[in-house]
């Protein structure tokens, strides 16, 4: 299940462009990690970076990374979790993205992190990937499929690039209520969104693509859910932001992004499914039970 907001595909193209405006002023204010944020509370008082960095770590332990292995970070943005993930757990990284701004802000971050032997940042379309398949040990998808132009392609070709017995995490945002749509297709254009599926749409088609689904997680209240302590945040930082890039580029990036906060923060969740593809000498008895944690 999926609310779908027109019918045309937002080409990779502008996805590309889409991201190119939004992550240079977004790069400095998250850290180098674009993705959302998590708090346990309106009292946990941890800085905006670091509620970031939460979030990516309880994403990507789910991977199970073992030193040695190869990681695709299918659209990796400016490449601070590539880096974080070669640095913790010695993983070889691909990380493909589709902005040329991320290409060259992750690969001078890879550089100077001094990670370059195991880290590789490419200009790539995770639909059409040009890796032969079993590629990888592992595939993260961190809030990159929410921009897929056909959601299914790009499942299918994330399983054709693993391994047998090798791992997928995705995260994305999920629909949790269907209520005022109106608010729900502005955060849908302003995010370039086709379609925003709820958790058990997620669930279904992760399956569908031929995952065994091992483990998820729906962690919306502390993750959509605390978008106010963002707003705070990201205020506080303004004069500093503006001095950098310009009052009028801290304008056009706040105009950019106020369909993102139309929703209520019951209507946004924040999904975290982890998945595996099967071993074709693997009995379903061998498959591992799925857990659920909200």
């Amino acid at each position: 299940m999926a609310f779908e907001v027109g019918s045309e595909a937002v080409d990779t193209a502008e996805i590309g462009r889409h991201y190119d405006e939004r992550s240079p002023i977004g790069d400095v204010l998250r850290d180098g990690q674009i993705h959302m944020w998590y708090w346990y509370d309106d009292e946990d008082d941890t800085p905006l970076a670091e509620a970031i960095h939460r979030l990516g770590r309880k994403v990507t332990d789910t991977l199970g990374l073992r030193p040695g292995e190869h990681l695709l970070d299918a659209g990796c943005g400016p490449g601070a979790t590539a880096v974080f993930l070669a640095r913790t757990y010695g993983v070889r990284v691909t990380g493909v993205t589709v902005s040329r701004f991320e290409i060259d802000t992750a690969r001078e971050r890879v550089s100077a992190a001094g990670v370059g032997d195991l880290v590789r940042v490419e200009y790539g379309d995770y639909a059409a990937l040009p890796y032969p398949d079993a590629s990888f040990d592992a595939v993260l998808a961190l809030e990159s499929l929410q921009n897929a132009a056909d959601l299914d392609v790009v499942l299918r070709e994330l399983h054709r690039v693993l391994r047998p017995g090798g791992r997928l995490t995705l995260s994305d945002f999920s629909l949790e209520s269907s209520a005022e749509p109106a608010r729900v297709a502005k955060f849908m254009d302003t995010l370039k969104l086709r379609e925003l599926p709820t958790t058990q749409g997620w669930l279904d088609r992760v399956r569908a693509a031929g995952f065994s689904v091992e483990e998820h997680t729906q962690c919306g209240p502390r993750v959509f859910g605390r978008k106010s302590k963002y707003i705070r945040a990201a205020m506080a930082r303004r004069d500093e932001v503006a001095g950098r890039f310009g009052e009028e580029a801290v304008t056009r990036f706040s105009q950019n992004h106020l369909g993102f906060f139309a929703p209520r923060p019951d209507q946004i969740g924040y999904v975290i499914v982890s998945a595996r593809k099967v071993r074709h000498d693997q009995s379903p008895r061998e498959i591992p039970r799925e857990r659920t944690r909200t």
